[in-house]
């Protein structure tokens, strides 16, 4: 459990990331750009925000 918690925490820092960055490897997906298509383009850095958030909380649980 240790190990799923550890690369929850890497996966939430990579979502951040993307969030923050708005790499275009990622913002040009076609899932990101329907997200983007119906929430806006800050509904989608929200929703980034919240998955990494709701991601590293479960890794710390798991984690610790």
């Amino acid at each position: 459990m240790k190990l799923l918690g550890l690369i929850l925490i890497i996966y939430a820092l990579i979502v951040a990331y993307s969030a923050y960055a708005k790499p275009a490897i990622v913002w040009n997906n076609f899932k990101v750009e329907a997200f983007k298509k119906t929430l806006g383009e800050k509904g989608t850095v929200i929703l980034f925000y919240v998955i990494g958030a709701i991601a590293l909380y479960i890794g710390i649980r798991l984690l610790f």
